[in-house]
């Protein structure tokens, strides 16, 4: 409670975060499926405080610079058409990197619902 010259001004929302609280709350992020919002609101803090934490702990040197690679499972729903192709085809390939860092690399021929999927698979993960 906020009290000043013998004034109840309200309730303190201010808290203190240790910074081993602030690397398991910020490992949660992605768990499940949790966003970045979901976390937060959890925690009862705002989003910002969670970007803000990973800046500071970042220049503190404990939190890694680049998270290591993740695999996803995702979902389907329909069974995938298996292709052959022969020994001498060329099959291109994709590499899309996302803005949180993460990479895809897929066929260059995959559909666009496919494509969709496994995009929101990586940007929600």
């Amino acid at each position: 409670m906020l009290v000043r010259d013998g004034v109840v001004l309200g309730v303190e929302r201010r808290r203190r975060w240790p910074d081993a609280l602030k690397l398991e709350i910020l490992g949660e992020v992605g768990v499940n499926g949790w966003t970045v919002s979901d976390v937060a609101r959890r925690h009862d803090i705002t989003r910002q405080h969670l970007y803000e934490w990973r800046r500071a702990l970042k220049r503190k040197g404990l939190w890694p610079a680049k998270a290591p690679a993740r695999f996803v499972e995702v979902p389907t729903t329909e069974a995938l058409p298996a292709t052959t192709a022969p020994p001498e085809a060329v099959i291109s390939e994709v590499r899309i990197v996302l803005r949180s860092g993460r990479e895809l690399h897929c066929s260059a021929d995959l559909d666009d619902a496919s494509l969709r999927r496994l995009l929101h698979v990586l940007e929600t993960a």
